[in-house]
């Protein structure tokens, strides 16, 4: 599950979200309930491709408060997150930061792939969304789980069923298993009714268990 932040950047805002809601409601009777619950809230992008993909290698298999503990220390130590001045880090003001050697290892090689320019940013809005994945998991430290969040939370693709993610499963199975374990397949079925939506859907479900807006 992404990180949580009580800090809201609005740079921008999907314009598919109001026809998302309105479907997923006629839809699904989870959905139905959950969504009035949220007000005007909705996804929102900090509009940086390189940040975004940095935040969810931060935040990969530790709790969301403390991936966003970690990364407001990692955050403090350039005057600027860009590839180039994260190059520019010493190793060791990285891991005292709270970043273990592995993720030190996939920021460089991040931002590496960026400074670059062997990833092909101004091509992605163009591509499907397997195309930007297969392009994004050439990266040392970058999967499918980080990629898809990455296509949910910057390029705001409305139909990404991240299936890896953990908050999701867990999120399916309280609010439509009444907390019996669910599987992919359970949770594919459930997600047919959100088509072509799934990113929304996804996002009220992790709202569902955090009141708190996720954004990378």
């Amino acid at each position: 599950m992404p990180i949580a932040t009580k800090i809201a950047t609005v740079v921008a805002t999907p314009p598919y979200w109001e026809d998302a809601c309105k479907h997923l409601m006629k839809k699904d009777r989870v959905m139905k309930r959950l969504i009035p619950q949220f007000g005007d809230t909705c996804l929102q992008t900090r509009g940086d491709a390189f940040v975004t993909l940095a935040r969810s290698i931060v935040g990969q298999q530790i709790s969301v408060k403390a991936a966003q503990t970690v990364w407001d220390r990692f955050a403090l130590l350039p005057k600027k997150i860009t590839a180039g001045n994260v190059l520019k880090l010493k190793v060791d003001d990285m891991r005292a930061a709270g970043l273990s050697t592995r993720k030190v290892e996939y920021l460089v090689d991040l931002a590496l792939h960026f400074d670059g320019g062997t990833v092909h940013v101004k091509s992605w809005e163009a591509m499907d969304d397997e195309a930007i994945i297969a392009q994004l998991i050439a990266i040392r430290g970058i999967g499918r789980w980080t990629a898809e969040m990455f296509l949910i939370f910057h390029l705001m693709r409305p139909n990404v069923l991240p299936l890896d993610d953990v908050g999701l499963l867990n999120g399916i199975s309280k609010s439509y298993f009444s907390g019996d374990v669910v599987s992919r397949s359970d949770a594919r079925e459930v997600a047919a009714a959100w088509a072509p939506y799934c990113s929304v859907a996804t996002w009220y479900i992790w709202r569902s268990l955090d009141p708190l807006p996720v954004e990378y």
